[in-house]
């Protein structure tokens, strides 16, 4: 049998890394220890492995995920063997912390060390207007694995006041705090709006992490009834 399908590029990668790319849209995990990652977003393994429902833990985890639409739901995968996950075709890119912490878009986190702390916060000025943002702030040691909509774009925050859509936002420094602002006007609305109505406001020391899309187009819903 020949084809183009078969050439080296589409082949697996022997590598005895824990975290590593098999090309930008999947990422290939060699278990050991667990790893948590997004319900839903394995498409392939090897060897003998289980997938379980993570709990929220504590009570005050709980509460704070019942409230938001950011944090993403989350299994624990177990056992021998590798595990391949993917989300729409995403990039998929690796961070390693290493004691430090990173703030992460719920929607934009694939996979990590079970071994690492993360919870949900309320991003300050946030509210029912802006459908309550709130982001994953990630901490310890260990390695993230991110998707992005295309290839990011890093801007540096400690320079300038930057301002950045909400729904383009991946991941930023954990020592910033970003604020929602509103940059629509009232004479705006009256006109019907921009469509750039709220954005994330950083400044200060740190980065944070952009992705060429806003989300994915949802098309009009067609209303009535077939005859």
């Amino acid at each position: 049998m020949r084809s183009e399908l078969f050439d080296q590029a589409n082949q697996e990668n022997a590598t005895a890394e824990r975290f590593s790319l098999h090309h930008r849209k999947t990422l290939r995990v060699v278990l050991g220890e667990p790893v948590l990652a997004a319900k839903g977003s394995m498409v392939a393994y090897q060897g003998q492995v289980s997938f379980e429902h993570k709990s929220a833990g504590s009570i005050g985890k709980m509460m704070r995920r019942l409230v938001t639409s950011e944090d993403t739901p989350l299994m624990t995968v177990a056992g021998q063997g590798e595990v391949f996950f993917a989300d729409a075709a995403k990039d998929v890119f690796l961070v390693g912390l290493e004691g430090d912490g990173l703030s992460v878009n719920g929607s934009a986190l694939l996979a990590m060390d079970a071994s690492l702390e993360y919870d949900v916060h309320r991003v300050k000025g946030a509210g029912m207007m802006s459908g309550g943002m709130f982001n994953t702030l990630v901490q310890g040691h260990g390695t993230v694995a991110l998707t992005c909509d295309g290839q990011p774009l890093i801007l540096d925050c400690s320079q300038t006041p930057t301002f950045v859509d909400i729904n383009a936002a991946v991941c930023w420094t954990a020592g910033l705090v970003p604020q929602v602002v509103n940059s629509m006007n009232m004479k705006s609305m009256l006109r019907g709006g921009t469509g750039e109505a709220f954005q994330y406001a950083f400044q200060g020391p740190g980065f944070v992490v952009v992705q060429p899309s806003e989300g994915p187009v949802v098309p009009p819903h067609s209303h009535g009834s077939a005859g």
